[in-house]
């Protein structure tokens, strides 16, 4: 998939299930939706949602995991559902160090000392051999399993920032903005 998909919380099921991007994402995984889901179809056995690590990342993150958690709970109860955690900087210094947030970085560099630092705004910044290092190749990569009480906590808080209730985006930005690590 290329960028992000229907917003199935603003959308009727009908919609929702008729749009190319989604019809084309239950085609792959292959367990069809609501009553016509049956796991022993799932053709993978684990879904990876690789997005970039910057706010629409995040966004098309927060976006697929929502429409997991309408139209297909059971993979995400049945333990199939990952997020990649593709790393946010390299560091050369003689090898490539990868790491993974602004903390990281700072250990980082404090450890080894001066060396070229390069940030990855996203998966597209990077090339075939470090895609596959950092967040491709089962050996390496950093992968999150994805819970159900994630996908509540993730379809609670895009109900509230997309929904119509004001008061509690605005409440909830005010409290968050400072903790936030945003690169927008």
């Amino acid at each position: 998939m290329r960028g992000k998909i229907l917003n199935v919380e603003k959308s009727n099921p009908v919609r929702a299930l008729s749009s190319e991007e989604i019809a084309n994402l239950i085609t792959v995984i292959g367990t069809g939706v609501g009553e016509q889901f049956d796991l022993q179809k799932l053709r993978y056995n684990k879904v990876i949602i690789m997005a970039d690590a910057d706010v629409d990342g995040e966004h098309i993150k927060t976006l697929l995991l929502t429409f997991f958690f309408r139209f297909m709970p059971q993979l995400i109860e049945n333990g199939n559902v990952y997020v990649a955690l593709p790393p946010l900087y390299r560091i050369r210094k003689k090898v490539d160090h990868y790491v993974y947030s602004d903390t990281e970085l700072k250990k980082a560099l404090d450890k080894l000392g001066n060396a070229n630092v390069t940030r990855f705004k996203g998966l597209g910044e990077m090339n075939s051999t470090q895609l596959w290092e950092t967040t491709m190749n089962p050996k390496t990569r950093k992968i999150k399993k994805i819970f159900i009480e994630d996908a509540v906590e993730a379809d609670r808080i895009f109900s509230m920032l997309m929904g119509s209730d004001v008061p509690s985006r605005k409440q909830f930005i005010q409290e968050n903005a400072k903790e936030a690590n945003l690169d927008i």
